[in-house]
């Protein structure tokens, strides 16, 4: 662990931040007395979100089922006329 004076922090910042940057903690002193740290951020997690599974949603709202194209065209043409065929 480094230790660092609060004239450290004055005068030379950068050379403390990269202790930092490295993943290294520092003790800040102020009159030979330790009143601070400086920890490293924790690294960042990522969230999993749940994927849904459509397949089996399609399978279970169709089944096995497959339409043809001919199929498929009439279904939209009634959509389209507003009634069911």
């Amino acid at each position: 662990m480094k230790t660092a004076s609060v004239r450290d922090l004055r005068n030379r910042f950068a050379r403390v931040a990269a202790w930092v940057a490295e993943g290294q903690t520092v003790e800040i002193t102020k009159s030979g007395k330790v009143f601070a740290r400086l920890l490293p951020p924790a690294p960042a997690r990522r969230k999993k979100h749940a994927k849904p599974d459509i397949l089996a949603q399609l399978k279970e709202t169709w089944g096995d089922r497959v339409f043809s194209s001919s199929e498929v065209a009439a279904m939209r043409a009634a959509e389209l006329d507003g009634g069911e065929e």
